[in-house]
């Protein structure tokens, strides 16, 4: 017990380094609000600056323009997120754990206002959705993937599904509930939802 606390003491960082984490921390937040209050088009380094009360120098340290800036800090928090791949032995209970974990993750104020802009801007500036599209959306997808892998090997689904429609429609019909048209995502709406992307996915041939 006292190597792995030694061990662990010796991992944390400490002094200027503790410093700079805590800066990168404040940065963070800033660019979340920041994105969630005024949009990635009108949304400055300066700005940001202004909101975490640090010097140019912190940000442009870190990455080189604003651009950089919110795909390195969105695909962290995406990939903090990523769906959980652990074979549950059952299809049902992903596509249930997954919905639930959405919505969790969606009913966050900043996300909820931030995923629908960055969706529209992508549309308008094709650097800023090709990297997203390989920082957030590809490994999410690969993720929802291996979990569809996995039932087809366990017989739940017919081996001939159309792979990509599947990862469609293991999310969609959530985000477009939440983000586009809203409405109760309670648990009796979680279920319904279940049961309707169970019964999409095994027609998804």
């Amino acid at each position: 017990m006292e190597s792995t606390s030694r061990d662990d003491a010796e991992r944390r960082p400490t002094g200027s380094a503790v410093l700079r984490e805590s800066v990168t921390e404040t940065i963070r937040r800033a660019v979340f609000e920041e994105l969630a209050e005024t949009g990635f088009a009108r949304m400055s380094m300066e700005a940001v600056t202004r909101r975490a009360r640090v010097g140019k120098a912190a940000l442009y340290r870190r990455w080189p323009a604003k651009e950089a800036m919110v795909v390195d800090l969105v695909s962290e928090a995406a990939a903090a997120h990523l769906p959980a791949t652990a074979d549950s032995g059952s299809l049902h209970d992903d596509v249930e754990r997954f919905i639930r974990d959405t919505v969790a993750d969606l009913r966050h104020p900043l996300v909820g206002r931030i995923i629908p802009d960055l969706v529209a801007e992508s549309a308008r500036n094709a650097s800023l959705s090709a990297a997203l599209h390989d920082a957030v959306l590809a490994p999410r997808r690969a993720a929802v993937a291996t979990l569809l892998h996995q039932a087809i090997e366990r017989g739940e689904l017919p081996a001939d599904i159309d792979m990509s429609l599947a990862v469609d429609l293991f999310g969609a019909p959530l985000y477009f509930r939440m983000l586009a048209v809203g409405g109760p995502t309670d648990d009796a709406y979680i279920a319904r939802v279940t049961r309707a992307v169970l019964a999409a996915l095994a027609a998804s041939r």
